[in-house]
């Protein structure tokens, strides 16, 4: 049966195989942390979620597995706000849109994108920096 790091590995490959609005190289972690020094540049992070295990079938068992996508930045001026979440919320989406079109990952199907809220009021607030997570959900029968 397909894992869920196999799952999040197939995610990292396609996103790097991508060409977005803005450019980045995206990393399979557990936690997506970093030093605000370094928030300057993007961020984009797989990180394994959950599975949730059922019984479909006498002898079919469904995975479904969430996988959290974080887009984090730190803004750099207070003049550019506006335009800056503006991109970053645009790539949010180029990425949702991505995992919907691509569909298959590792032999896992995507069924579900969630991204309520957009991003971490906090974080804009307190840090200047720009959070959005994506939780992905793929169904794997086996």
């Amino acid at each position: 049966m397909t894992s869920i790091i196999s799952i999040a590995d197939a995610l990292v490959t396609a996103l790097n195989g991508h060409s977005f609005s803005e450019p980045f190289t995206a990393a399979r972690a557990y936690r997506p942390a970093f030093d605000l020094k370094d928030m300057a540049d993007l961020h984009v992070t797989v990180v394994p979620h959950g599975i949730e295990m059922s019984m479909v079938g006498r002898n079919v068992a469904q995975d479904d597995v969430q996988i959290d996508l974080a887009v984090q930045k730190r803004l750099s001026a207070p003049e550019n706000e506006d335009a800056e979440l503006d991109a970053l919320m645009a790539l949010v989406r180029e990425i949702a849109n991505l995992v919907r079109s691509t569909r298959q990952f590792a032999g896992a199907i995507w069924i579900n994108s969630e991204n309520v809220p957009i991003f971490s009021p906090e974080h804009l607030s307190e840090l200047r920096q720009f959070t959005s997570v994506l939780i992905l959900t793929f169904r794997v029968i086996a």
